[in-house]
């Protein structure tokens, strides 16, 4: 006879422990699918976006290209040392390089995967505050539903990167409450943040100690917390050391601090979009999830008792704080605070999924998702109509019309089933997005630098630079042309022209007129000469340069 423990539900202890292990897998696998396919589709049929992929492509091809032993800790940019960032995720793309090969694929590969895993970080950190698998689920999916989150995680940026590594820090935080050798996980969670950007590491690791000192006091008293959080820091400490070490001697110690507040917030708004690309940068930020993380801010206010209610409360109010009256407002990123706002939302559609039928639903959330529907119908129909580009912004401000109206209309009938049809047709809507050429919507308001960069690597030398006169600087072309190119003014290009035997000038035609540049100096190829850019060259070998002679 069994000797083995009978529940009161006449199943076996083992048997209960099995399906729960097999539910985990499926939730957890089901969210690992889900992420990889928004974060990864179509993921190289676009162009490198400036100023940031450009530039970290370039540092990451040197990487890789550099025959030098130590250039993976200091890395070069056209030569010179490069300390507008930490080389992390820079030499991630480098590893990507030297397995796959130099292309737009590779280069987002790293921070896209990163992204993917911040989505399973975030489960795992709602189960371990919520304990209740749903209030976790929902707060993954309402991170995965994120445009911002998804659409800056694919990009080659340091933003995917990071929001992994702040939510491993934290998930190790919270581990380390029930288990000190999780300590170590912090501290290396805070390595990767600080090689990654080191003022947003200091500021993780404040809300982290606020907490604690808050719901865990006891741990900020341990020898065991201190000594592993310490060992994992230590890469990060080195690397900063070995960064003084190398440079102090030619480097003034505002680079050095320069290196330590770098920027990562996307600066494509510089290079003058339309208006209603500027409109699309800002709204993206604020749809659709944000009216319900905002009134979970709320619930956060009733549980201040529960530790998840005090990590948010420190999360969400530390960084505020520290964003606004501590750090200067150009190296104050907006995406770290979206984990936490997901962990509200989740825990806010977890308690309306519990509530009584009689108990009405706010109505602010039908009239805002009816006024967005109104909005992605009349949207749809100006780029189907009006402005007619292709069939993919219709299609895709077709479905958001219907997911946001149905929304609306099944939370007018009291019906829970809004949150799953509000998740399937978001989930829709970004991978309609993602598959479609408009997910990088400010590669459409500039000038594309693909065929210049053709005609540069036809026409010029290996390790040649090319003066050009266009207004703004475009790292992107210097990584597809694999030239530096070095923008300046009329008055230069006419001493560069005048003064050197061999000259390689990118001018559009204002430019070549002002400069009064002969004919003959002009690269001839048909293919590009109505991209609007010329080529003009002087070297040894030009007629120019024997009439000189």
């Amino acid at each position: 006879m069994s000797s083995h423990h009978i529940s009161i539900w006449r199943r076996s202890s083992n048997k209960l422990r099995q399906s729960e292990v097999w539910l985990e897998c499926f939730y957890f696998s089901g969210l690992l699918i889900a992420a990889l396919v928004l974060f990864l589709v179509n993921l190289a049929n676009l162009p490198l976006l400036d100023p940031n992929e450009g530039t970290l492509a370039q540092v990451a091809k040197e990487i890789y290209q550099s025959t030098a032993t130590f250039n993976w800790i200091f890395p070069t940019l056209w030569g010179e040392p490069y300390l507008a960032h930490p080389p992390l995720v820079h030499n991630l793309v480098a590893i990507a390089y030297s397995i796959a090969g130099v292309n737009e694929f590779t280069t987002r590969l790293p921070g896209a995967l990163l992204g993917a895993v911040s989505v399973l970080l975030i489960y795992n950190i709602g189960r371990e505050i919520f304990i209740a698998r749903i209030p976790a689920l929902f707060s993954a999916l309402v991170y995965l539903t994120c445009l911002p989150v998804v659409r800056y995680g694919r990009l080659a940026t340091l933003d995917g990167p990071l929001l992994c590594f702040e939510l491993l820090t934290i998930w190790a935080v919270l581990r380390s409450r029930r288990d000190l050798r999780w300590a170590l996980g912090a501290g290396i969670g805070l390595s990767l943040i600080s090689l990654t950007n080191g003022l947003f590491g200091c500021q993780i690791l404040l809300i982290s100690l606020l907490f604690l000192l808050w719901d865990t006091p006891r741990l900020l008293t341990s020898a065991n917390f201190w000594t592993g959080l310490t060992l994992g820091a230590i890469p990060g400490v080195i690397w900063y050391v070995a960064q003084w070490f190398r440079y102090h001697e030619f480097k003034t110690t505002e680079d050095l601090i320069e290196l330590f507040l770098a920027q990562t917030a996307p600066t494509s708004l510089e290079l003058g979009l339309p208006i209603g690309y500027e409109l699309l940068q800002g709204l993206q930020y604020f749809l659709p999830w944000i009216a319900v993380g905002l009134t979970g801010l709320t619930v956060i206010q009733q549980n201040f008792h529960w530790g998840w209610g005090k990590l948010l409360a420190v999360w969400l109010g530390g960084y505020f704080v520290l964003g606004f009256l501590v750090i200067h407002q150009d190296s104050w990123l907006v995406l770290p605070i979206y984990p936490a706002l997901a962990l509200a939302a989740g825990r806010q559609l977890d308690q309306i999924c519990n509530l009584p039928s009689y108990v009405a639903y706010p109505r602010s959330w039908m009239y805002g998702f009816a006024l967005m529907a109104i909005v992605a119908a009349l949207a749809g129909l100006n780029w189907g109509i009006r402005n007619y580009v292709d069939f993919y912004l219709p299609f895709i401000c077709g479905s958001l019309s219907i997911t946001f109206g149905a929304t609306a209309i099944v939370i007018a009938q009291q019906d829970k089933q809004f949150i799953p049809l509000l998740f399937w047709g978001l989930f829709i809507s970004l991978f309609l997005l993602f598959i479609s050429p408009h997910w990088i919507w400010e590669l459409e308001g500039v000038e594309s630098v693909k065929p210049i960069a053709k005609l540069i690597q036809q026409h010029t030398p290996p390790q040649a630079i090319i003066y050009s006169s266009m207004p703004l600087k475009r790292p992107s072309l210097d990584f597809y042309s694999d030239r530096q190119i070095v923008n300046q003014s009329i008055e230069e290009l006419k001493l560069h022209w005048q003064q050197n035997h061999t000259v390689y000038l990118l001018v559009d035609s204002v430019a070549f007129n002002k400069l009064k540049l002969p004919q003959q100096a002009i690269a001839k190829d048909a293919q590009f000469e109505s991209s609007g850019w010329m080529l003009a060259i002087k070297n040894r070998k030009s007629i120019l340069a024997r009439q000189l002679r």
